[in-house]
């Protein structure tokens, strides 16, 4: 089993094509069905169902191990690069969920570029399950990551993959309901007492309800519309015409009159932003950890 052939399946499962894998990866059809063939005959065992195509049982369980695998490979690639000197010079990417590309990071790019003004930049907006794994391939210099957590704690991150976390700002969250609503006048709220409200769904601005059922313990809180953009915004908005409610740092909702943003009093938890890096940080990587220690929004953490 080689990681070309693996990496072929799991193009074929996500695509749901072998002429669409073939498209994606630069082969032909006939090299793409060649490459599964020879996968099956080297676990044997039929992977996929051809029509429609979508993987067999030893499929499933194969996928399972699949993006692991390969996240790993390309992991140990981007840090061999950086440790052999690979092509970084004075090119600096940062990647990160919308949320925490916000905490100081143009004000650290800029003392970056005074310093060094040949230095080109690129800032990436990501989903916030992708910014661990694409510091870890070396697609991105450094990562900004959002989300919830007790006070002090870190970030829950794949265990497994080789990348430094750097704490950069704790905020207060808040209950984010309509302006009218009853519950806008309390001075705090439990998220217990909310178990049966409708929340927006919205995983990549806001709380992820997974989140909020993993503090409390129990499948709680019934989603109302789902938004799947960054834009705080758009979610205000939805909260503002009492489409549900939204768990967000409660400086975010404090310029709105068509919202109430009710300080959460328990569980204890905290907005964390954290930014990561691989364990041999570029120069200039390094140099933006830097410049974010100096606006004051970052210490230094253990690898994990």
């Amino acid at each position: 089993m080689n990681a070309q052939s693996l990496r072929t399946f799991v193009t074929v499962v996500r695509l749901g094509s072998f002429s669409g894998a073939a498209a994606h990866l630069g082969y032909t059809q006939s090299a793409i069905s060649q490459q599964i063939a020879a996968l099956e005959s080297d676990l044997g065992a039929v992977l996929l169902h051809r029509r429609p195509v979508r993987p067999t049982e030893a499929g499933e369980r194969l996928l399972e191990h699949a993006g692991p695998i390969l996240l790993r490979m390309d992991a140990a690639r981007g840090e061999l690069a950086r440790l052999t000197g690979g092509p970084v010079g004075r090119r600096l990417t940062v990647g990160g969920s919308a949320p925490a590309l916000q905490h100081g990071v143009a004000g650290a790019l800029a003392r970056v570029r005074r310093r060094d003004p040949r230095v080109e930049v690129s800032v990436r907006v990501l989903g916030r399950a992708e910014v661990a794994a694409a510091v870890a391939e070396g697609a991105v210099d450094l990562g900004l990551v959002d989300g919830v957590a007790a006070p002090t704690n870190p970030l829950r991150l794949p265990a497994d993959l080789p990348v430094v976390a750097t704490a950069v700002a704790e905020e207060p969250l808040a209950v984010v309901l309509p302006a009218d609503h009853p519950l806008g006048v309390r001075p705090a709220l439990d998220l217990a007492d909310l178990a049966d409200a409708r929340w927006v769904d919205a995983p990549e601005a806001a709380a992820p309800l997974a989140d909020l059922r993993a503090a409390v313990g129990w499948d709680a809180f019934p989603a109302g519309p789902r938004y799947d953009g960054p834009d705080a915004g758009t979610l205000l908005d939805l909260v503002a015409a009492e489409h549900g409610l939204a768990l967000l740092p409660a400086a975010v909702a404090a310029d709105r009159a068509d919202v109430a943003a009710v300080p959460l009093r328990a569980p204890r938890l905290v907005h964390r932003t954290e930014a990561l890096h691989g364990r041999l940080p570029s120069p200039v990587a390094t140099a933006f950890l830097d410049a974010l220690e100096e606006g004051g929004l970052s210490r230094r953490r253990a690898p994990r």
